[in-house]
């Protein structure tokens, strides 16, 4: 069967050629019913385009370079999932894709040499990070070289460069104010280690939530760990063995995973989550409201951020002028029996 080509497709529009090849590339204004008869001519005869001639006659690759690494079994990062299918179907849209890579064989992610090289060969046209650390070396060795990327995190708060984040300091802040509309006033925090942007923003929110309060810092009602459920299950264990009265009766976890951990190590000592302490998580990850009980969570926009980081990148690849370079989109408290 032979290959349809732009010429067929223009012909069946009732255009010219270029005319189609500029609307699929989204560098041609034309009236919205001619885009649509371009539109509906590519699914009824089912346009492919090539890509490797495309790419032979600009001298691009149209590729995405995204950093992957090996995780351990302990670790579950469902919200990275969600924003890599995600950032897959936003560049997709615009004619990229995704292109995954070893950038280190640890997180945090510390090796540059795969930027360098894959850059350098031009495997790929830019970057999309994430995991980003404070400090973050990847970071600072793409701003100097000049390479085009965009970020989900932030990072150095003195780099110029394009990110989205959204808030998880305004999303603690959230849960400790309604944890203290619950009337607790011990309320403890189960975090990532230190070197993590995101965690870093979020254990904001708890101390701002604390001073809000008029409640004091405890420097034993924070415990900190991988992302797992056994860090959650190792810092309820922790505020448990507390003295009665100091012990706290609500725990805030940066993230769902940590809840889940925390949650079952409260229902091993005989508490009842929702009554005799409470839990909270960060994520809203699809399986929070099937947990006994189901958990309060803080959801965030994932597919807006993956959007708009995506539009980042290609705005820098494409010469096109970037409204706004930094974006911080907010979360939302989803209240559930846990807390």
């Amino acid at each position: 069967m032979p290959q349809v080509t732009l010429k067929d497709v223009a012909a069946q529009a009732g255009v010219s050629y270029q005319t189609v090849s500029k609307v699929l590339n989204n560098k041609a204004t034309v009236a919205p019913e001619t885009e649509a008869r371009i539109r509906q001519a590519v699914i009824e005869l089912d346009y492919r385009p090539n890509i490797s001639a495309r790419n032979l006659r600009t001298q691009a690759s149209n590729l995405i370079g995204f950093a992957w690494c090996s995780l351990p079994r302990h670790y579950w990062h469902p919200i990275n999932d969600f924003f890599l299918h995600c950032i897959t179907d936003a560049a997709e849209a615009r004619g990229y894709l995704i292109t995954f890579f070893t950038g280190g064989d640890k997180i945090p992610f510390d090796n540059t040499n795969s930027y360098a090289d894959l850059y350098a060969r031009r495997q790929v046209e830019g970057f999309i990070l994430a995991d980003t650390l404070l400090d973050d070396p990847r970071i600072a060795y793409l701003i100097k070289e000049g390479i085009p990327f965009a970020s989900f995190g932030r990072s150095n708060e003195d780099w110029d460069f394009c990110w989205v984040d959204i808030d998880g300091r305004e999303g603690i802040e959230a849960v400790m104010a309604h944890l203290q509309q619950r009337g607790h006033q011990r309320i403890a925090l189960i975090t990532w280690l230190d070197h993590f942007k995101t965690g870093l923003a979020r254990e904001e929110g708890y101390r701002c939530g604390l001073q809000t309060a008029g409640i004091p810092f405890q420097d034993d009602w924070v415990v900190r760990g991988i992302d797992s459920a056994e860090t959650g299950a190792r810092g309820l264990q922790t505020f448990l063995a507390l003295p009665e009265h100091h012990r706290p009766t609500a725990v805030v976890c940066v993230s769902d995973q940590i809840a889940v951990g925390a949650m079952h190590a409260a229902m091993a000592a005989g508490l009842r989550i929702g009554r005799d302490i409470a839990i909270t998580g960060y994520d809203d990850v699809p399986m929070a409201q099937y947990l006994y009980p189901p958990l309060t969570s803080v959801a965030q926009p994932i597919q807006e951020a993956s959007q708009i980081t995506v539009d980042l990148l290609l705005n820098q690849l494409n010469g096109e002028t970037i409204p706004q370079k930094q974006v911080l989109l907010k979360p939302s408290l989803v209240v559930r029996e846990s807390s």
